[in-house]
């Protein structure tokens, strides 16, 4: 939360920065980085909203919690970086038709440069708290900030040419460049937040998860089918079927729920929500359970199936042909 109030009063000065270096030079691309400014500034009050609406504990009305507030601020913001650069794309077009007379841009270099600068810095802690809180709408924030220094870099480059070239069109040239480039980073944050809204499955996530439940896996788990993981802010919940020999008493089945909420606890932290349902196994489980000693057994151990992204999201429980 306090990073993004930092990012939102930063984003403020920065743009009066970018807006009095126009007015000084008169130049598109400086004026195309502006516009984008406008747009962190925008971007950063709503995603400071988002933050303080998801940080919300769930209630009577939410009961997974505000988590998707993010996602709905990183749409927001993704929809306001393509109309940004949408506009800067018209921007740059008319003055290439029409040409405006260039002035200070060594000054207005040095300005947006300083820019440039203070954004890396931002857009480097918007990263790093983002993916370690798992939070959508500082990742948003970072990814927006480093890419804008991209964009500003890349613009002082093309400043620097025509600064020492004198040919105006270049000015045109590269903001019509980076207006495609802004335009193409709106449309990612907002495809990655529509994701999250419909609650798309996260394959990294669940590959991850998978992977911990193989390596861990104990021998009263004789089965797990019907995974669903989604990721609400910090928030996981996960539900899932366990399978476990059938003999096992109410407590006995609970404990290794337990079992499995504390590793999932381990690798993800504790913020989680884990909804288990368990089942009791059946003769056809026999082949893939390989528990020792088991005084039910009604068929030899053949094969342990290896739980996989695919077979482990069915809603039927393994067994073999």
């Amino acid at each position: 939360m306090n990073i993004q109030k930092w990012v939102a009063a930063v984003s403020v000065i920065l743009l009066s920065v970018k807006f009095l270096a126009y007015y000084s030079t008169h130049s598109v691309s400086i004026l195309t980085d502006a516009l984008e400014s406008i747009v962190n500034v925008a971007a950063g009050l709503i995603g400071l909203y988002s933050l303080y609406v998801a940080a919300k504990p769930r209630d009577k009305n939410h009961p997974y919690g505000h988590g998707k507030a993010e996602f709905l601020s990183a749409a927001v913001e993704g929809t306001l970086i393509g109309s940004a650069g949408a506009i800067i794309l018209y921007k740059a077009i008319q003055t290439l038709i029409n040409p405006v007379e260039l002035q200070k841009i060594d000054y207005g270099i040095w300005l947006i440069a300083a820019t440039a600068l203070v954004n890396y810095i931002m857009g480097y802690f918007c990263l790093r708290t983002g993916n370690r809180n798992s939070s959508l709408a500082l990742i948003a924030s970072g990814r927006h900030l480093q890419s804008d220094t991209l964009s500003t870099v890349g613009i002082i480059a093309g400043l620097i040419l025509l600064y020492f070239t004198k040919l105006i069109w270049i000015d045109s040239v590269v903001a019509i460049l980076f207006g495609v480039i802004i335009m193409i980073t709106g449309y990612r944050i907002l495809r990655k937040s529509i994701a999250g809204i419909m609650d798309e499955a996260d394959t990294v996530l669940l590959d991850r998860f998978v992977g911990i439940l193989n390596a861990n896996r104990k021998e009263n788990w004789i089965d797990l089918h019907n995974l669903r993981v989604i990721k609400y802010g910090s928030i996981l919940h996960v539900d899932c079927h366990l399978t476990v020999p059938w003999y096992l008493n109410v407590h006995e089945a609970h404990k290794e729920i337990d079992a499995l909420a504390e590793l999932v606890r381990k690798e993800f932290g504790e913020s989680l929500e884990l909804f288990v349902h368990s089942d009791g196994c059946l003769p056809f489980s026999c082949k893939i359970c390989s528990k020792a000693g088991c005084p039910e057994r009604k068929q030899e151990f053949e094969k342990r199936i290896n739980w996989t992204l695919e077979n482990i999201s069915n809603n039927k429980k393994h067994e073999l042909a």
